[in-house]
């Protein structure tokens, strides 16, 4: 449960399908073990991992463990100021290594994130900032920690559909974390991510519905020529003189979604009351105790809820 309103998306593992013929099982078995190997280096670099040199190098190593490569932007954030409200279209739990292997930011997640096996450990050593997403007397909060974030100076990076879609132009953006920008004085950079294999598009990364991390695991672990395109759009800034955070939060969701109309939380969702319920390669030290697998919902930041007192619709997709 994430909270009174949850995200729910039309996509399904049946999305995720390989655009090109799987590659043997021989290379499959080496990419398993040095993903292993990868991910045990991380945990041990305890909270040096947090550093922005060895974070970017961990997720750089991870994902070229997995067969992935990553190609497009050189730089996410703005430089000098306030941080930067990275947001980002939301396909798999690739995203986020992508990310932080373009360059480091804060990512936002819920708090149940940090008490996962494996995961959590690499959020927390990450600095992974958590944030309470059960409550909607709790979006205020969250929404002046994240604008404190960014008036300190850190960049954040947050997933604004709230869920995964199996590809770049469906789905829609919540608009909560839009806020904690526009109380900032801080720039957005949207940022669309895409998979494809050998130029071909590909939904093999998606991770979507009741998917399980083990299984989206062997399918990008068999993916032949997987890379994930990161595309950087321009800034976003008060100069642009957005009103309010629902123009702001439009102008970047057809920037991240290629342009087309959206229509509520976006095409295909269905907003429902929730039921109640390289270079550390070779210089860091290699545990020998195996590796878990452990499960990895989508991350991302609170949708937008009504304020405290107000009445609560029957199901609303935007605030």
């Amino acid at each position: 449960m994430n909270g009174p309103w949850d995200v729910w998306s039309d996509c399904t593992p049946d999305c995720a399908t390989h655009a090109l013929p799987r590659v043997p099982a021989t290379r499959i078995a080496r990419r398993g073990a040095a993903f292993a190997r990868s991910v045990r280096r991380a945990l041990t670099d305890g909270e040096r991992m947090a550093d922005p040199v060895r974070l970017r190098a961990h997720a750089a190593a991870l994902l070229d463990a997995l067969g992935v490569r990553v190609e497009g932007a050189a730089a996410l954030t703005a430089g000098n100021g306030p941080g930067t409200l990275v947001v980002v279209n939301h396909i798999s739990w690739l995203d986020i290594l992508a990310l932080l292997a373009v360059e480091p930011v804060t990512l936002l997640a819920k708090r149940e994130v940090g008490a996962w096996p494996v995961v959590g450990g690499l959020a927390r050593r990450a600095g992974t900032h958590f944030i309470d997403r059960t409550s909607p007397r709790r979006l205020r909060h969250t929404v002046r920690e994240v604008s404190e974030l960014l008036g300190s100076g850190r960049s954040v990076a947050v997933f604004p559909q709230a869920t995964t879609w199996c590809t770049a132009d469906r789905g829609g953006f919540r608009r909560a974390t839009f806020q904690a920008a526009l109380d900032a004085g801080a720039p957005v950079r949207p940022v669309t991510l895409d998979y494809t294999q050998q130029g071909l598009p590909s939904t093999v990364a998606a991770f979507c519905g009741e998917d399980t991390f083990a299984a989206s695991l062997r399918r990008v672990l068999a993916a032949r020529a997987l890379t994930v395109r990161v595309t950087a759009h321009p800034l976003l800034t008060a100069a642009d003189g957005f009103p309010d955070r629902r123009e702001l939060a439009e102008r970047a969701e057809r920037a991240v979604l290629g342009g087309r109309p959206q229509a509520g939380a976006g095409a295909g969702a269905v907003v429902r009351r929730a039921p109640a319920r390289a270079a550390l390669r070779s210089s860091l030290p290699v545990p020998e105790s195996p590796v878990p697998g452990s499960p990895v919902p989508a991350s991302g930041p609170v949708p937008d809820a009504p304020a405290p007192d107000a009445p609560v619709p029957d199901a609303p997709a935007h605030v």
